[in-house]
């Protein structure tokens, strides 16, 4: 694990959450936009919090990478359980 892997992979893992809740919204029309919008904008306040991380851990090493990459997969997966009970409503209305 380098700083260029974990930076790839905090851009990887936010941006396909996001663009999951862009897709949902193209589906789902005017449903649950503003749950989903406010899950976006944890998404990107996570992203600005794991990339500041990583600034400051530069030279870090592999156990303060690991810890960065630990921390995104838990709060990604939140934010995914979220998405998923706003597309449950959805398709319940």
């Amino acid at each position: 694990m380098n700083l260029r892997d974990i930076k790839k992979d905090i851009e990887y893992v936010v941006g396909a959450f996001v663009d999951d809740c862009a897709l949902f919204l193209t589906v789902h029309p005017g449903k649950n936009a503003d749950a989903i919008t406010d899950l976006v904008d944890e998404a990107v306040d996570l992203y600005n919090d794991l990339r500041d991380k990583v600034g400051a851990a530069k030279g870090g090493g592999k156990a303060v990478y690991n810890a960065i990459r630990k921390e995104l997969l838990e709060k990604t997966d939140g934010l995914y359980d979220r998405l998923s009970e706003a597309v449950k409503e959805a398709v319940a209305q």
